[in-house]
């Protein structure tokens, strides 16, 4: 027996030993791995979310990623899930990595600016990308003409009730905006009512239901417009809608009522965006091509870093202080022009014309 009981020992013993060996091998690669992480990147972006437009993944993030490599400086890039305290969490950790500028698309207004702030603190640049945060300290706002987007899609729901001959019959238009967290939303809703606005006030168009939706939540939106169908009895003649993917939620509410297409406007110049045009329910997106906001804020990131004097096209109010821009135009694409997103390469035109939706092409 007693031997035996050595015999065991001496098992249990080279298995203790063998597991500690191997634990300290995973806690060598572990810390390892957490070493080459903290490494981190010169450029830290921030961006919001993949659900409330598929740009943010699709379309900004490789961009940023390919300019700020031809810029010869490293990043990482991150995305929230529309989670302001996960993007603090992701800013804090680029900033513990030893990043030399966050880029940061706001998901709302006081954590952004606490970014900003919690960066500044550390003498930490930021870039304010697509979305200004009010009240924040960034070095510079790189961003499309967001007052301009919005005057694109007023003209779009005019052009549209225009083309079905609805405009002489003083048609009924809703608005569907983004969320009311996002400034942009304001800038997207002031430029489309400055265009809707005075045709109300004329009598020429009818004022419909108006309502933001929380965080651009695409089914949200939905639901939101099969109220407003349900508080007009139906009678919506032309809705301004914020972006594509709204746009897809309100074309699904009409379809689902049994309604015919009427004027519906866009952003994002997504594919699903481009079907619905090509095949007769949206009148229009707004194109806001973002290797051009990309290329910008890589530009604007390097300056940032070499400390060279910020290339810019203004500035923008940002409450009692004026904030350095660099602000790009963005373009009005309908079934007439919508080709030009494949000719000029931002997307492939087997992106679009494939299923059902081949035959519009």
């Amino acid at each position: 027996m007693r031997k035996v009981f050595r015999r065991s020992t001496f098992v249990l013993m080279a298995v203790a030993a063998a597991a500690a060996a191997l634990a300290a091998v995973l806690v060598a690669g572990a810390t390892a791995g957490s070493s080459k992480h903290a490494a981190g990147g010169d450029v830290c972006v921030l961006f919001p979310d993949p659900a409330t437009s598929i740009r943010w993944v699709h379309y900004d993030a490789p961009a940023m990623k390919s300019e700020l490599k031809k810029a010869g400086v490293t990043s990482q890039i991150y995305n929230a899930n529309n989670d302001a305290q996960k993007q603090k969490a992701q800013a804090d950790q680029c900033l513990a990595s030893g990043a030399k500028v966050i880029v940061e698309v706001a998901i709302d207004a006081g954590s952004a600016a606490a970014i900003e702030r919690s960066a500044k603190a550390k003498g930490i640049p930021s870039i304010d990308y697509d979305r200004q945060t009010k009240g924040g300290v960034a070095s510079i706002y790189v961003s499309f003409d967001g007052h301009q987007v919005g005057v694109l899609q007023g003209q779009g729901v005019v052009n549209g009730l225009k083309s079905n001959g609805k405009y002489s019959q003083h048609p009924v238009v809703a608005e569907v905006n983004g969320g009311s967290t996002d400034a942009n939303s304001f800038l997207f809703k002031g430029g489309y009512d400055s265009v809707l606005k005075p045709l109300y006030a004329k009598g020429v168009l009818k004022k419909g239901p108006d309502q933001f939706v929380p965080q651009w939540n695409n089914q949200t939106a939905g639901t939101i417009f099969d109220q407003m169908l349900v508080k007009t009895g139906n009678k919506i003649d032309a809705v301004a809608v914020a972006n594509d993917g709204m746009a897809g939620a309100v074309i699904a509410s009409l379809k689902k009522h049994g309604l015919k297409p009427i004027p519906v406007t866009g952003q994002d110049a997504t594919p699903q965006g481009f079907q619905n045009i090509i095949s007769g329910w949206q009148t229009m997106t707004v194109w806001k091509d973002t290797r051009v906001l990309a290329k910008a804020a890589a530009k604007a990131a390097v300056q940032l870093i070499k400390g060279q004097k910020l290339t810019t096209t203004g500035s923008v109010a940002n409450g009692s202080k004026r904030e350095a821009a660099f602000i790009i135009p963005p373009v009005a694409l309908y079934k007439s022009n919508w080709r030009k997103i494949y000719t000029s390469g931002f997307l492939k035109k087997s992106d679009i014309c494939i299923g059902q939706f081949k035959k519009f092409c």
